[in-house]
């Protein structure tokens, strides 16, 4: 679902939007981890953390947010539900899927996501057999087939079962001010007043949620 909606969501969105929706993942992973998960409860300073980190991405994308109307509304709603999907999916793995093994787990996510996405995608845009398929393009999809998906789902579900899940789900804090530092390293892109300040809040926000378990050992909770 997530990827799915995600897509289609960016097609009808800007970027700094489709970036700044997808950010609300922790906020639905804290809400939800908090009824499934004892030891992960909502605290004021996980609030505290994601909301510094979700104000520095709405800072790097600020002057590109765009809702494109009625259109741009359908795809930011298709995002956030996106995003509701993967945050609970998370939360479900962590609390009943410990004992799987993470190659397991990434497996079958490829296979159970493939399914409907390839129906899907047949009845709205046809056989993908007949598209213009170039080297650039088999490049491409392999590369987010492989690394961006098997291998990091693999490596992802690996920290889920060492780590709190509502601390895995700050990656797609973290994603966005990648992207933007890629751009200036691939493309030449200057550095603005807007990536400093914005990084700087979203590595303030990760500390604030990743030191809180030190901050309760130390008062003896």
């Amino acid at each position: 679902m997530n990827y799915g909606l995600l897509f289609w969501g960016e097609q009808r969105t800007s970027s700094g939007l489709a970036a700044i929706l997808q950010t609300i993942i922790p906020v639905f992973g804290l809400v939800i981890a908090h009824y499934y998960l004892p030891g992960e409860r909502l605290t004021i300073w996980k609030v505290i953390g994601v909301a510094l980190g979700m104000a520095g991405v709405l800072l790097i994308f600020s002057n590109q947010l765009s809702f494109g109307g009625p259109s741009g509304i359908w795809g930011s709603t298709a995002i956030v539900v996106g995003a509701l999907a993967v945050a609970y999916s998370n939360v479900l793995v962590k609390a009943r899927g410990g004992h799987l093994d993470p190659s397991v787990l990434a497996c079958g996510q490829m296979i159970f996501g493939l399914v409907p996405l390839l129906l899907v995608g047949v009845m709205l845009e046809g056989n993908p057999l007949s598209f213009n398929w170039t080297s650039r393009a088999v490049l491409s999809l392999l590369y987010l087939s492989v690394v961006g998906s098997a291998l990091a789902f693999l490596m992802f579900y690996w920290l889920v079962r060492h780590m709190d899940v509502t601390k895995t789900m700050l990656i797609s804090l973290i994603t966005p001010l990648l992207a933007v530092l890629l751009g200036m390293v691939v493309l030449h892109e200057e550095l603005n007043w807007r990536l400093v300040a914005g990084g700087i809040a979203i590595l303030s926000g990760i500390g604030v949620v990743i030191s809180q378990k030190a901050r309760l050992k130390s008062s003896g909770i």
